[in-house]
């Protein structure tokens, strides 16, 4: 009896330690191309045009009055990963604001994390320091966190890049962090913790105040 159960401890000791089964990752890759004709997308206070540009389906807000936003119908977020393709401007000054929203419940209630390019490369460090913000609406704008949270929710590009090239963004959602990752760097350019809480809710693409827009390759992992 004794030398069975030695045996048996020394199968276990030697046996591999199984990890536990990673839950299934949904991926959506939502059809730019549908949004001109408003088939399976909202669009919320823009007119988007769609072309082909360099390879890849370009989808262009308007500039208007007051946030614009397109979602695709359907796709529900919580937690996971965003990843997209912008393209802003760096003139004039104030006029670009670019990102993405999530958690959307309506028009007005959402998280977002968006960019100023026109400050990317300014030789203001305060201007520079409000490149990229993350903002919780309606109770959070970016006046209110400048103003009571200042520097905790809005960064500086490092290192900074042409405000008028596209660039590539990963937003990383594990709450209650959420990251922001730019290109190609291996570390966040924005850390906050959600001022939201967990929601579920849409994803956008999303233009800010008076401001245009180009959006590819969105992909949101959940």
């Amino acid at each position: 009896m004794k030398t069975r159960w030695a045996i048996m401890t020394t199968i276990m000791l030697f046996m591999p330690i199984l990890a536990p089964p990673t839950p299934a990752q949904t991926v959506a890759a939502p059809d730019l191309k549908a949004i001109a004709s408003g088939a399976g997308w909202t669009v919320v206070n823009r007119t988007v045009t769609v072309h082909e540009q360099d390879g890849r389906t370009v989808a262009e807000f308007d500039g208007q009055p007051g946030d614009g936003m397109a979602w695709p119908d359907g796709v529900t977020f919580t937690a996971g990963e965003i990843e997209c393709d912008i393209q802003g401007r760096s003139a004039p000054l104030q006029g670009s604001f670019v990102g993405i929203a999530f958690g959307i419940q309506d028009a007005e209630t959402y998280d977002a994390v968006y960019f100023r390019p026109f400050n990317f490369r300014s030789e203001d460090p305060a201007r520079r320091a409000h490149s990229v913000q993350y903002v919780s609406h309606p109770d959070w704008k970016w006046p209110r966190l400048r103003e009571e949270r200042p520097g905790q929710f809005e960064k500086p590009l490092e290192p900074s890049i042409d405000g008028d090239s596209w660039f590539h963004v990963r937003i990383v959602v594990r709450h209650p962090k959420i990251s922001v990752y730019v290109n190609d760097a291996p570390e966040p350019c924005l850390t906050v913790e959600a001022l939201s809480g967990p929601r579920t809710g849409r994803v956008a693409l999303w233009v800010g105040n008076n401001s245009p827009g180009r959006f590819a390759n969105l992909k949101i992992r959940s």
